[in-house]
């Protein structure tokens, strides 16, 4: 039982070392980058927002049109 609990520290041990190396591969965006993905991302939601809202309207006029 004793070699089991030094097993698992190891693993443990193991596991944080493999995640800060997996971290420290992250490639990072710069300012202007993350600017305009960001306003891309924005832009996109305002787009499909306003597509939705445009069916909706449209599905509710013709059914009051059709009742």
């Amino acid at each position: 039982m004793g070699e089991t609990g030094n097993t698992e520290k190891a693993q443990k041990k193991s596991f944080w070392k493999g995640l800060e190396a997996e971290y420290k591969k992250i490639i990072w965006p710069d300012k202007e980058t993350l600017q305009k993905e960001t306003a891309a991302v924005i832009a996109g939601a305002v787009a499909l927002g306003l597509i939705i809202a445009a069916l909706d309207t449209g599905i509710v006029f013709l059914l009051h049109y059709i009742i």
